[in-house]
């Protein structure tokens, strides 16, 4: 029977090669356009099984945990699981980001091929005041590109696929309660499993983690896979250990009698074990193009691994090949992916954010790749270097300095952007009509990113950023000396991914929304440091001669001012539900419209919204109307030429406004939609603690025929 311990290390390693196993099968069949469930399931499932066969086979000793740990780890993911599909959101209508994510998940579900296509013929062809792109969604090449990597759709539509619009509402859940594993399973390998249940519970009840596994975001399935690769790396280096010393092996299997066969073993299944690391790291890049960034450390790392190598250290250096070749297939995978699905995207991103990223990209592999080759010649100088006196203190200091620099930023810097695209005038806007909503001055251009660290305050608490700088410094002095070396690639991880984000978070920051940014790296890291801190603490309290009833009351302590700052905070939005009734409301609208019907959308908010809801989930051909600058519907004789092609093109023409008066002049309005629901508060300078109301009207008519009247 195996072991609490074994237990918790294969359910917390499952769900990213799971993940893995799914997108490595589907991609290519998108690429085919065959994402279908007849072809998608069978090979998903069959790549999804072999990963998990590989990458858990004969696993050494790699957490020591009891039944109690194992138990708290499972109930928080199924609670939080439970929790989160009972509160969850149903953003359809396109306003943000999680309603393109969705309809962007249906349409594969529904199709299985990329692009869309316009479906011109339904309107008469191609004409000038015809627009068939919408927000979220480009217009390339006579065909409409959704915005975003294909990762995250393609997991979403495994819910379509089994429950239709419903079931793609539910998979967030079940992909939050999966990063709560996997969190927990990364803490009970680097921290130890008694501290795995408190860090699931702080992980799961912060505010962005509800936020972002209640809806169809790409923040939480990144974040599997991020931390899911820490741990099969560090399962990895423990085969390792196990081969060359023979110390890890399962109870039943002791050390001095682990059969030589399953001893001389245990290297080769390392090298797949770091191969399959490597992999689910790089396909972080097919989830969010951000990826890229977040995994530079592994590539510094692997790179690391072959200098040692090189150098003569042949047991430490064994895993570096297979993890970059494994971080290479699955970075090259999510770039294809960007290139080749989402070239508008990438145009979009590309001055401000993918240029530099990949520049900084190229730049880290030269020097990485000349590291490896002059390792033989570096290793002395490096060697004499590490011993500089006072050096892992001077890390240690610099650790802390930096916290201590985000934490002073308010003070020294005002972050502003003037706007100079079209997108930032909007984005201008919006922050000024939220700046009124918050009775704050008007000034469009502030990005309020210099409150970045604040924002990981609200939302975890002082003890747990204290804690985690603690912890950072602590490992940074011990990696500098040589020790806690299994610490390396995590810590390198976390400080990059977080330092990169807190300065430039590169998002609007309002709240929730802005969380998001800190869900994949940010917050579970700064938790995992924070809880090896306490137990650091613990330690540092044992050694001085405390009794165990001190220390018992010292982590129970600690455990209450990790905790309680996250409650409290989430505490004022975790029982309110946003945008609930968007299903029922769309489903009626398409409901009410008349067989063979083609949709004209006429006003200009109504069309920013609903062109791919009506195209996409009521699979209807949808096309907006031009409306002229200023204006905010379209041109009567453009409407009226338009709907006379749709009729000429054997299709019944219907006009989409938000409001009956704009569309009155052609025909009898109906209302098709009217929803009274709540959405997320827009808070620039404290955590939300509340929702806004969200109104949202469509009317629709049958044009009159212009030969008829």
């Amino acid at each position: 029977m195996p072991s609490a311990g074994r237990v918790l290390a294969v359910v917390s390693a499952v769900p990213a090669l799971a993940l893995a196993g799914w997108l490595l099968a589907g991609l290519p069949l998108l690429f085919l356009g065959w994402f279908r469930p007849l072809t998608a399931v069978p090979l998903g499932l069959l790549a999804a099984a072999l990963l998990c066969r590989y990458g858990l086979r004969r696993l050494p000793e790699t957490v020591e945990a009891t039944a109690w740990q194992v138990t708290g780890v499972i109930a928080a993911a199924l609670a939080a699981g439970v929790f989160n599909g009972l509160l969850h959101s149903e953003q359809l209508i396109v306003r943000r980001d999680p309603a393109t994510y969705a309809q962007y998940a249906l349409w594969l579900a529904r199709h299985g091929s990329l692009p869309v296509p316009f479906q011109q013929e339904a309107f008469g062809g191609l004409d000038p005041a015809l627009r068939f792109d919408s927000v979220g969604f480009y217009d390339s090449d006579g065909a409409v590109v959704p915005q975003f990597m294909p990762g995250s759709p393609m997991l979403h539509a495994v819910g379509a696929w089994l429950g239709d619009v419903a079931g793609l509402l539910l998979v967030p859940p079940v992909l939050g309660a999966a990063a709560v594993l996997v969190v927990a399973g990364t803490v009970a390998r680097l921290a130890g499993a008694r501290w795995a249940p408190l860090a699931a519970l702080v992980f799961a009840v912060s505010l962005p983690i509800l936020y972002t596994s209640r809806t169809t975001f790409s923040e939480i399935p990144s974040l599997v896979l991020l931390f899911g690769g820490l741990a099969l790396t560090h399962d990895a280096e423990v085969r390792l250990r196990s081969g060359v010393t023979g110390v890890g092996y399962l109870p039943s299997v002791p050390a001095a009698e682990a059969p030589g066969r399953i001893r001389s073993a245990q290297p080769d299944a390392a090298r797949i074990g770091a191969a399959l690391a490597g992999l689910v790291f790089g396909l972080a890049v097919l989830v969010r193009i951000d990826g890229l960034r977040d995994v530079l450390p592994v590539l510094v790392y692997a790179g690391l691994l072959i200098a040692l190598r090189r150098a003569g250290a042949r047991d430490a250096g064994r895993l570096g090949v297979p993890l970059l070749g494994g971080l290479a297939a699955g970075a090259g995978l999510g770039v294809a992916a960007a290139w080749l699905l989402a070239g508008p995207y990438l145009d979009y991103l590309w001055p401000g954010s993918v240029r530099p990223l990949l520049m900084i990209c190229g730049a880290v592999l030269v020097l990485t790749l000349a590291g490896a080759a002059l390792a033989p010649r570096l290793a002395g100088p490096l060697r004499r270097a590490a011993r500089t006196p006072r050096l892992p203190e001077a890390v240690a200091v610099a650790v802390a300095l930096v916290m201590a620099a985000f934490a002073a930023r308010p003070w020294l810097q005002t972050v502003t952007r003037w706007p100079v695209t079209e997108e930032d005038r909007r984005t201008a806007e919006f922050i000024g009509k939220t700046q009124q909503a918050n009775g704050l001055g008007v000034d469009g251009s502030r990005l309020y990113y210099e409150d970045s660290l604040y924002w990981v305050v609200w939302y975890v608490g002082v003890p747990v950023v204290v804690l985690a700088t603690l912890a950072a410094a602590v490992l940074a002095r011990r990696l500098v000396r040589g020790t806690g070396t299994g610490w390396l690639l995590p810590l390198a991880i976390v400080g990059w991914t977080t330092v990169t984000t807190l300065y430039r978070p590169t998002i609007t920051p309002d709240q929730p929304w802005a969380a998001r940014r800190l869900v994949p790296v940010v917050l579970p890291g700064l938790i995992l440091l924070a809880v090896w801190g306490l137990r650091w603490v613990r330690e540092k309290a044992r050694r001085s001669g405390y009794g165990p009833a001190a220390r018992s009351g010292l982590t129970a302590a600690g455990a209450v001012l990790l905790l309680v700052p996250p409650v409290i905070t989430s505490a004022g939005t975790a029982l309110s539900p946003v945008e609930r009734g968007e299903r029922a409301a769309v489903e009626a609208m398409c409901a009410a419209l008349p067989p063979r019907a083609a949709v004209l959308l006429v006003e200009r908010v109504t069309g920013e919204r609903f062109t791919q809801v009506v195209r996409g989930t009521c699979g209807v051909p949808a096309a907006r109307v031009v409306v002229p600058e200023g204006a905010a519907t379209a041109s009567g004789p453009d409407v009226t030429r338009l709907a006379e092609r749709v009729r000429a093109a054997g299709r019944v023409p219907v006009l989409f406004a938000a409001e009956a008066g704009q569309l009155s002049a052609y025909g009898t309005p109906v209302q098709v939609m009217r929803l009274r629901t709540r959405q997320d508060e827009r808070s620039l300078v404290a955590p939300p603690d509340t929702t806004w109301s969200l109104s949202v009207d469509v009317w629709m008519t049958l044009p009159r025929s212009a030969r008829s009247g």
